[in-house]
């Protein structure tokens, strides 16, 4: 294994890549994550233990995506057996896998700690969805002083787990090592990153704006709010999809390409 080092402009390919991937299986890609994200959720209502549960199946979530990204990439369906890929790929994987869940887990709830110091918890209780998020609580210095505080925490731990489940699925590196080849990986490559993030920002406020244009175009036909909060809601999911989409690709780049993630042979004739 070897990390790589890409120009910035590797991230708008990143982008690139994420959207036109996701469009050649929309459906199989959209179904993944959404079934992950309900996987999560159903976590979640379970007593007591659900939340670190549900966290806990992130790192999972991500390399179902990530998986699924590769075969669609190959021209292969990705199919709903990929949600078990995480346990599926021999004892040793899948207790690295477990093993990354529960870490992620455990410095998620950390950063929730930490901002609890600074407000008391109520920043915590509402993102955890156990509180209702008022005009007033929102309004709070305490309360967004601790949002900023999780929200800088939670950038090292992302990078941290940007790459992990990639390097644990298909390089077999413990979890441990493989947080840390993952943040130096990002660290390298901070400038593609960079632009990866501004451009998939573009992305979703491209899409926002052409959301908000149908919304009032439907509400003025006098379709309803139903109608305009599914438009919502469908394509929140879709763009959620397509990001989550895109993650291969990084890791691709950022390390020696998993054989699954390698374009195949036609691919490269017609380019």
């Amino acid at each position: 294994m070897k990390l790589r080092i890409v120009p910035a402009r590797t991230g708008l390919e990143w982008t690139r890549l994420g959207v036109r991937v996701f469009w050649r299986q929309p459906m199989a890609l959209a179904a993944l994550f959404f079934l992950s994200m309900a996987a999560i959720s159903l976590a979640t209502a379970l007593p007591l233990v659900g939340p670190a549960i549900a966290l806990a199946l992130l790192p999972s979530a991500t390399l179902v995506m990530m998986v699924a990204a590769a075969e669609a990439y190959r021209g292969q369906t990705p199919t709903p057996q990929l949600l078990l890929v995480a346990f599926r790929t021999g004892r040793q994987r899948m207790n690295a896998m477990l093993i990354l869940g529960a870490l992620y887990a455990g410095g998620f709830l950390l950063i929730m700690g930490l901002s609890a110091l600074v407000d008391g918890g109520d920043f915590a209780r509402v993102y955890m969805g156990g509180a209702p998020l008022t005009r007033e609580l929102a309004e709070s210095g305490s309360f967004q002083a601790a949002m900023w505080l999780a929200l800088l925490l939670y950038v090292p731990l992302s990078l941290l787990f940007w790459h992990a489940p990639g390097l644990v699925h298909w390089h077999g590196v413990p979890p441990v090592k493989a947080l840390f080849f993952s943040i130096v990986a990002c660290v390298r490559n901070l400038g593609a990153f960079m632009v990866y993030g501004l451009a998939w920002l573009g992305v979703f406020m491209i899409a926002g704006m052409v959301v908000s244009l149908a919304v009032a175009l439907l509400s003025g036909l006098g379709l309803g709010v139903g109608v305009a909060g599914g438009v919502m809601v469908g394509t929140a999911m879709m763009l959620a999809s397509m990001f989550f989409t895109s993650v291969v690709f990084t890791f691709r780049d950022s390390f020696e390409a998993p054989e699954a993630a390698e374009p195949p042979p036609q691919d490269d004739a017609a380019a």
